[in-house]
């Protein structure tokens, strides 16, 4: 990842992960066609082990930094 994620910044999906987890204060994983390659986000926050919370058109998600890039 070239750039830098910063929160409010538009990111985009590069990779799919195995299953993604909702952005609530009780996360449910979902299978991973909730979002689509190359689909873009605004990031919401910065959670723990390398996880952001990110909006996207079906709702918000945390995905690993390393299936996401900086538009």
């Amino acid at each position: 990842m070239s750039k830098k994620i910063a929160i409010g910044q538009k990111v985009r999906v590069v990779a799919m992960p195995p299953y993604v987890k909702t952005a609530e204060p009780m996360p449910m994983l979902r299978p991973p066609n909730v979002i689509r390659l190359g689909e873009e986000g605004t990031v919401l926050d910065q959670r723990p082990g390398g996880y952001w919370g990110i909006r996207f058109e079906k709702g918000a998600f945390l995905i690993d930094s390393k299936y996401i890039e900086a538009v």
